[in-house]
């Protein structure tokens, strides 16, 4: 592999701020079958995604879901799509500026928070360019799945990884690959769902609807499944429920293959069936609202209740950039860059001032750029 040519691979005298790389799934460009192609090819063609054998899934994707799925998936994108764009976009940029506003007030040292999505735009290599720009030589890669999957998780890391194998000096790097039960993150989401019944009242049913997976990554030992029952069995023990006022079910299934069950449009329909008349629907697996929360849960599911029988369906919506959230992520940015050399107040201090300035000095007469 050719390393990229002309890399400052190190500013002399520089401060080097940590890096927090912050990132999502990703969003098309625009609400059009063009994009929507471009993104979905993207996105699916990921091995961590779509765990086929290539060269048949090459063929169903271009033969078969390429072709047809764009047209549907850009019909979805168009009913919650705001004036100024993306949903899920215009979410990510809010919480990355309220994230650098909480770790200035926050963090002991210079610190850099960057965004970068899976798949699109702003693109994961793009955002690591900004920090590499910043003279980030610690880096703490923070994807906003709270559940770790394989498909969310790890493809983050590969990305990153990716983006690596073309530089010559890369940073140190920790990451943060599951928050599911961690008590600020908890304790945010009861708090949304106890100001959801003060102001609409408190009756019915609670469902927690998480992103469905293939049931065989949980049969090969990904630890999503269970860790998204932990996550629901924590925010209900925070709310004080009984075991039948809550459930945890999901959504977002893809193909005819089976997945994690309960299946949350089945239980959604059995339950008006049944007689219930009304749910509130939290999606305590998506950090930023986005088309399978604004479209499929709010509009999809609520049209499908309310025909089989409901009277009242409430979605409450993600944390997004809630205060609480955002404290909840500084708070775990702060405690995975404990330790850290930068973290500190070593940077303060005309001490650590002039230790910089000589070795910037030392540098320079050895022929470095400055």
């Amino acid at each position: 592999m050719t390393m990229e040519k002309g890399e400052l691979s190190h500013e002399h005298g520089k401060a080097s701020p940590i890096g927090i790389l912050i990132t999502n799934l990703g969003t098309p460009d625009t609400p059009t079958s063009s994009a929507l192609r471009k993104y979905l090819g993207e996105f699916l063609w990921d091995s961590r995604v779509v765990e086929i054998p290539r060269p048949v899934w090459w063929l169903i994707l271009h033969g078969f879901v390429l072709p047809f799925r764009p047209r549907r998936s850009a019909k979805n994108y168009l009913r919650i799509w705001d004036n100024e764009g993306s949903p899920l976009l215009l979410t990510a940029q809010k919480q990355a500026a309220a994230l650098q506003a909480y770790l200035n007030d926050q963090f002991p040292g210079p610190v850099v928070t960057a965004l970068g999505m899976r798949y699109g735009n702003p693109s994961i290599e793009s955002a690591l360019e900004k920090l590499r720009e910043a003279n980030v030589q610690r880096l703490l890669v923070f994807p906003l799945y709270p559940q770790y999957s394989a498909a969310t998780t790890a493809s983050t890391f590969d990305a990153v990884a990716a983006v690596f194998n073309k530089w010559r000096r890369i940073p140190e790097m920790r990451m943060i690959n599951q928050y599911h039960d961690d008590p600020d993150y908890i304790g945010a989401l009861a708090r949304s769902i106890r100001e959801h019944w003060q102001r609409h009242g408190r009756e019915g049913r609670l469902l927690m609807s998480f992103h469905g997976m293939p049931k065989r990554t949980l049969l090969a030992g990904d630890p999503y499944y269970c860790q998204c029952q932990k996550t629901g069995r924590l925010i209900a023990e925070r709310l004080e429920l009984a075991d039948d006022e809550w459930f945890v079910s999901f959504q977002s299934r893809f193909g005819r293959e089976e997945w994690l069950q309960p299946y949350t449009d089945k239980t959604l329909k059995k339950w008006a069936k049944e007689g219930v008349k009304r749910v509130d629907v939290i999606s305590p697996g998506f950090s930023a609202d986005c088309v399978e929360t604004l479209e499929e849960l709010d509009l999809e599911n609520r049209e499908a209740f309310m025909a089989a029988g409901g009277e009242e369906y409430f979605y409450i919506p993600a944390l997004n950039e809630r205060d609480d959230h955002i404290r909840a992520l500084g708070e775990l940015v702060l405690r995975h860059t404990q330790g850290w050399p930068g973290s500190g107040d070593e940077w303060d201090g005309e001490e650590a001032a002039q230790a910089r300035e000589l070795g910037r000095q030392r540098a320079l007469k050895q022929g470095a750029k400055g």
